[in-house]
């Protein structure tokens, strides 16, 4: 299913400095966040293998694919965890072009360059790809305006202790014609979806994170993905940040929402 965001009145409906001292409601403070992430990072991809069946990867590529990215082109994913994304983001900018992978968990950095080390030594990544990553807050981005020509962020935006603050750096950094893209887990509405994810969530969830031997960062993510606005509120939000031709895909029978915004 695609939807448009709503449009502001007078539009037409075709157009959908420094980190915060305190996170909003419901999340947690930036350093336990990050502490968690870092604790998390050695399971953190055998857990996302398990818990979606491998079909992140797929997510991921759609994400990619949403990002309208073109040979010779500087794409930067935002959180990107132990680089996922941002290798998918690489097989699109080849020849010429560049990703920069930026995420405020070193351990999950170490483990993005190990892995792109891994991919390109199997012939996975394309050579004429530069794929870099960095320590960076999606808060606070260390870059210049328009600089690159898409971002992305997968599985992360719901981390953020500022949601509209993050998005709207986002939108900062991307140039006028360039998209931003967000992919994230999303709360089914109606049974039997609904029901299911709650018994995966409440019950299931919670044992493999006792299993990977971190329950409280496992039960944490119930919470984040039921606090993050839905898909509508999500459009409208990107749209209050500076974004145009707003528009989403729910896919995974309603479980995963695909974001993506253009930067005028």
């Amino acid at each position: 299913m695609t939807a448009r965001s709503p449009s502001p009145p007078g539009h037409s409906d075709t157009d959908v400095t420094e980190p915060i001292a305190e996170s909003a409601p419901g999340t947690l403070p930036e350093p336990q966040v990050r502490a968690m992430f870092d604790r998390i990072a050695g399971v953190y991809d055998r857990m996302n293998s398990v818990m979606t069946a491998g079909l992140h990867h797929h997510w991921r590529r759609r994400a990619a694919d949403l990002a309208g990215l073109r040979p010779g082109q500087r794409a930067l994913d935002v959180a990107t965890g132990t680089g996922d994304l941002a290798l998918e983001l690489a097989r699109r900018v080849a020849p010429g072009g560049s990703v920069l992978g930026a995420d405020f968990s070193e351990r999950m950095l170490e483990l993005a360059r190990d892995k792109v080390d891994a991919e390109r030594a199997a012939g996975r990544v394309p050579a004429q790809a530069s794929v870099c990553f960095e320590t960076a807050n999606a808060l606070q981005l260390p870059y210049g305006d328009d600089e690159f020509d898409a971002v992305t962020v997968g599985f992360g935006a719901r981390n953020f202790a500022d949601l509209p603050r993050g998005l709207s750096e986002m939108a900062r950094v991307v140039r006028p014609g360039g998209r931003v893209v967000i992919l994230e887990i999303t709360t089914p509405t109606g049974p039997p979806l609904s029901t299911f994810l709650d018994l995966w969530f409440d019950h299931i969830v919670p044992v493999l994170g006792r299993v990977a031997g971190d329950a409280d960062a496992y039960s944490y993510l119930p919470n984040s993905v039921r606090r993050f606005p839905p898909p509508q509120a999500l459009a409208a939000l990107m749209w209050e940040c500076g974004l145009r031709s707003v528009r989403y895909v729910i896919t995974a029978g309603g479980i995963i929402a695909l974001h993506v915004g253009e930067v005028t």
